[in-house]
């Protein structure tokens, strides 16, 4: 047993680093850690039993961070996303799934298997895609955690209905147990949750007054295991009461340090969870149906985005966001899978259909980092083939004068539009995104389709008695070749670029740019503006200082040290990197002068004397042994630059 499970902790640390690497899902990582170590391919385990035990626990901790992340506040502030186009996706979904389900010749009870299955989507990476997106307060996001949200609601029905239809035929038929199971399950909710109001506060209050973090961690793992076995004791799955656990303290201020404390556990036995389902993968199977695995890939894929871009038309939302959210959550989620562990415990699937299900899923959850970052575009250029309503010269007033013209609609675009209006001052936007020209048009915005760096498109903008253009988009190539444009017919409009950072910012300015605005950089300098001023600095200085550091191209804003989990290491303005060499008395730079130290692409920032006294760099300074060379640069430069300090790969031309 030992044996086995230090086998698993071993392949999935080494498959979690990997499939990380390829910016997969660790759930992903965990199926195919079971699928190499299961029967399918190497056998390598023995304790499937024990594994399988451990694995119950694992459902039980999931299914209780689930429910800690449902949100009764949330749910009630979409509640008409969640019970209208929620509500309208499982069930369009369930019945087409289960119809087709029913042309392969299954049974009513696996089809109605089957079609849960399918229906969820993964809460766990879509949550995750769109925060790394910065999409997750978007519409699209909106919309998809409100359907989100309805099959977390909609999974408590499947965890009672599964175990009763797996039942051998009782007389009577199976209303009467179902019935049985569902009063079981009202009463569990009734009784979890009335607990969760009224006791469990009080409870924690208590335990939090004792302030051992050991005696908070067990009272929350009790918590989670009473509330399974309260369910598993009504005949109910322990999943089932582990979900409403979580529900019952979703909205208790403990919420945040309950998920803190749980998650260590979950993690672990989720991981063996996963990797017990991956053991359920035979490749024969896969190999020998490998036509129909990705009939079931594409086919389910495609059939939810049809359903959910359906059920999205009909609450009235748009072509474009409609597509979008059935792009984003075509994929099947972890719900999906503890529904197959579920079943295949009371044998409803076979292996074969189970192994096809779960391969379905993996395909399925690979695919979605992907589908989710172009689930804009996709609908955007189809709209753009069948929606052509807009032609900037059919619809541009005939003439203009000492107006501002206004490159890009996105955040920025608009920004500068409100206060234009604001002050009366006549612009004209131009954006090529047809989804956003339609729907600022239909607001009552001044705003025309158009790619701007056409220069037809500019001569109907009025270029040519233009006081101003404003470049808006974040995109440099784009905005050097609108640059060109502009000054071949219009060489004294002034030109303000937006970007985001100073990348590019010479050559910005050698393009014809009059003044470049890059917004990581200048809203530091907002922010250091505050802080002097809150120190007592004059504004006036501040305002010298701040045109200073602008004429020098921000020198102060680059340069940082940098950590494993430096936050600005991620963003692409701040390339650059402060690194601390110690000069060696073996040096061959000894003695040598400081001003003729040259390397590409890196500078000396100040030197500092073993006695901590800075030394200024003037054309006399020397290096001496022990001397700290503050270095800035990008990292490999960085690299062989400290090589060149310490004596290796650099003759010293003095």
């Amino acid at each position: 047993m030992l044996a086995d499970l230090l086998l698993l902790l071993f392949f999935a640390i080494i498959s979690v680093i990997v499939f990380r690497w390829l910016h997969l899902s660790n759930i992903v990582a965990y199926l195919f850690t079971g699928f190499v170590l299961g029967p399918s391919l190497f056998n390598f385990l023995n304790a499937y039993h024990e594994i399988e035990l451990i694995a119950e626990f694992g459902i039980v901790f999931l299914m209780f961070s689930l429910g800690l992340e449902f949100s009764l506040n949330k749910l009630i502030e979409m509640r008409r996303s969640v019970f209208g186009l929620g509500a309208l996706q499982v069930i369009v979904s369930f019945f087409m799934f289960y119809f087709l389900s029913q042309l392969f010749d299954m049974s009513w009870q696996q089809s109605f298997t089957v079609a849960g299955i399918l229906t969820m989507s993964s809460t766990a990476i879509i949550v995750k895609v769109l925060s790394d997106q910065q999409q997750l307060h978007s519409l699209r996001g909106r919309l998809a955690i409100a359907i989100l949200l309805f099959q977390d609601l909609a999974v408590v029905p499947f965890l009672i209905i599964i175990p009763i239809i797996a039942m051998p035929q009782l007389e009577g038929g199976i209303v009467i147990p179902l019935i049985v199971a569902f009063v079981k399950g009202a009463f569990a909710v009734t009784v979890l949750l009335a607990i969760g109001r009224w006791v469990l506060p009080r409870f924690f209050d208590e335990m939090g007054k004792v302030r051992f973090d050991e005696i908070f961690i067990l009272s929350n793992l009790f918590v989670t295991l009473l509330a399974a076995w309260f369910t598993q004791a009504l005949g109910l799955s322990m999943a089932l009461g582990a979900f409403l656990a979580g529900m019952m303290l979703a909205e208790s201020h403990y919420r945040h340090q309950l998920s803190a404390d749980i998650r260590p556990f979950k993690d672990i036995l989720m991981a063996i969870f996963f990797i017990s389902i991956g053991t359920l993968l035979s490749f024969e199977i896969l190999r020998d149906n490998l036509g129909l695995l990705l009939m079931m890939v594409v086919g389910m894929m495609l059939a939810k985005i049809l359903t959910i871009t359906f059920a999205a038309l009909i609450m009235k939302e748009k072509l474009v966001t409609s597509l979008g959210v059935g792009i984003a959550l075509a994929q099947m989620g972890e719900f999906g899978f503890i529904l197959v562990a579920l079943a295949s415990k009371y044998e409803l699937l076979g292996q074969e259909l189970s192994s096809l299900l779960i391969a379905t899923g993996v395909i399925s959850m690979s695919l979605t980092p992907v589908l989710v970052k172009y689930s804009q575009k996709i609908p955007r250029e189809v709209l753009h083939h069948y929606e052509k309503v807009f032609r900037l010269q059919k619809t541009l007033p005939g003439q203009f004068s000492d107006h501002i013209i206004i490159c890009g609609y996105g955040r920025v675009g608009q920004i500068v539009s409100r206060f234009l209006r604001t002050e009366s001052l006549p612009f004209i936007v131009l954006d090529r995104d047809p989804m956003r020209v339609k729907e600022a048009r239909e607001g009552g915005e001044k705003i025309e389709f158009g790619d701007a760096s056409r220069r037809e498109i500019l001569l109907v903008a009025g270029i040519e008695k233009a006081k101003l253009l404003i470049i808006t988009f974040n995109d440099l190539q784009r905005s050097l070749a609108l640059l060109g444009q502009i000054r071949a017919i219009n060489p004294d409009v002034k030109v303000l670029v937006r970007t985001k950072d100073d990348k590019g910012l010479d050559e910005l300015y050698e393009t014809g740019a009059t003044e470049v605005v890059p917004e990581v950089l200048e809203g530091s300098l907002m922010l250091v503006a505050h802080v002097l001023f809150l120190s007592g600095i004059q504004r006036k200085k501040i305002m010298h200082r701040l045109d200073c550091e602008r004429r020098i191209k921000y020198q102060h804003l680059h340069g940082f040290y940098y950590g494993e989990d430096t936050e600005i290491g991620k963003n692409t303005w701040a390339i650059e990197q402060i690194h601390a060499v110690v000069l060696p008395a073996s040096s061959k730079l000894i003695d040598s002068f400081a001003l003729l130290f040259h390397f590409n692409g890196v500078t000396i920032k100040s030197i500092h004397r073993q006695t901590g006294d800075e030394v200024s760099i003037s054309e006399k300074t020397r290096f001496k042994a022990g001397d700290m060379v503050l270095l800035q640069g990008e990292k490999p430069d960085l690299l062989k630059a400290e090589q060149a300090l310490q004596g290796k790969n650099y003759d010293s031309p003095v």
